[in-house]
């Protein structure tokens, strides 16, 4: 019988204990997770927004801690007056891999005017009833991706007409601490490099709005909803929020990590595994020889990284439907990882056991640095290659320290 009575007290009190761990807490978070900027936002109950005809820049991923959407959650606070809804690349929903057309929201009957169609920047037309804009959606942390011009844009025309700016801030999935890659030349901006940062540049979303809005002289009205609980060594599976992809391809935060490094290797004829089930944990093509590259990799004893022969056959995208010897790759300590220093010497075995096949110079799109691109052409090790972004890491480290947030 006391066994029985145990039991049962056991058994309440596992109950109670899960009932006091899934309620939601009164500061509009999970106990001990990182709120983002909309989470700390609702807990404050939208004061800072009420009155205002908001235009809301987001995307799927513009979530709650309780997977509510941003357009959602705003469409409903009160003394908030959504005025019209604006997407970056790929969509609304975070699904279209081409351009995008405007459309209306289903659920809302808000137009949603694509900044990745026919124009990249708000109009007067999208933008007339607006008196501020509010950008919420999920980064990469990589210089290349195209949310950060997205907002960067958004803040140019948002100055040009005295609209109030606000970033609900969120976590950089690789941490706010590791800085690395060439620096962008200055002579190189556009939609895939905004502003001369190195390729990762470990700042929040909201802290590179502060960097551009100051570095860049856009002098917006900007202001950052902080996130809480979020910390500068955090990747993003420390946060405790649930991963939603950014991007149709860009499905897992290994393939986060890995992403800057092996992306900039598609434009010289490298599949980066677009089209099968692990996009930038692999890479290939029909004229490489995977064993042979694997190996050779595994020869540079890359820290946090290792190296395995993956042949695979791409659906879609480049080399869809062809056979491509191709490499696997494994992290094994991911705070070790060097993305970038991963690219280069890639690019520098490709470059020496398929000279015929393997063109650094395409890689300039992306990497945005022309000495790195002369040097990577010229054979110059990849180590080298590396070293010589030291000085410009440095100055860039203590710029980009004046806008940090977190520590």
């Amino acid at each position: 019988m006391r066994g029985l009575i145990g039991a049962c007290i056991s058994l309440a009190l596992a109950i109670w204990i899960c009932a006091g761990v899934h309620a939601a807490p009164k500061h509009g978070g999970r106990p001990g997770r990182v709120q983002t900027g909309l989470d700390v936002l609702e807990a404050q109950k939208f004061a800072v927004l009420r009155g205002k005809h908001v235009g809301l820049i987001t995307n799927h991923t513009g979530i709650d801690w309780q997977s509510r959407t941003t357009v959602d959650v705003l469409s409903k606070a009160a003394g908030v007056h959504v005025v019209a809804l604006f997407s970056p690349e790929h969509g609304l929903l975070g699904r279209n891999d081409d351009r995008v057309s405007s459309s209306e929201d289903a659920a809302t009957g808000l137009p949603v005017y694509s900044l990745y169609g026919e124009t990249r920047r708000p109009t007067d037309e999208m933008l007339q009833g607006i008196d501020t804009l509010v950008f919420d959606i999920q980064d990469a942390g990589v210089r290349f991706y195209t949310y950060t011009a997205t907002m960067a844009y958004g803040m140019e025309e948002a100055a040009k007409r005295h609209i109030a700016f606000y970033v609900l801030d969120r976590p950089n999935p690789l941490g706010g601490n590791i800085v690395e890659g060439p620096m962008l030349d200055a002579d190189k901006t556009n939609f895939v490099g905004y502003f001369p940062l190195p390729v990762r540049y470990g700042l929040t979303i909201g802290e590179l709005a502060q960097l551009f809005n100051t570095e860049n002289n856009i002098g917006c009205d900007l202001h950052i909803v902080s996130m809480k609980n979020w910390h500068r060594n955090y990747f993003f599976e420390s946060t405790g929020a649930r991963w939603v992809p950014p991007s149709p391809n860009l499905r897992t935060l290994k393939g986060a990590v890995l992403y800057p490094g092996i992306e900039i290797l598609q434009n010289a004829g490298v599949s980066v595994g677009r089209g099968t089930e692990t996009p930038f944990e692999e890479f290939g093509a029909p004229w490489m020889k995977g064993e042979d590259v694997a190996s050779a990799l595994n020869g540079r004893r890359l820290a946090g990284l290792h190296f395995v022969n993956q042949p695979f056959i791409p659906v879609t995208g480049l080399y869809s439907g062809q056979r491509c010897g191709g490499v696997g790759v494994r992290i094994t300590d991911q705070q070790a990882v060097r993305s970038m220093q991963m690219g280069m010497e890639i690019a520098t075995v490709l470059k020496k056991l398929y000279p015929d096949k393997f063109d650094p110079a395409k890689l300039i799109g992306l990497v945005g640095n022309e000495k790195t691109i002369q040097e990577l052409q010229e054979g110059v090790p990849a180590g080298q290659i590396v070293a010589s972004w030291t000085e410009d890491l440095k100055a860039f480290d203590a710029t980009r320290k004046k806008y940090f947030l977190y520590k």
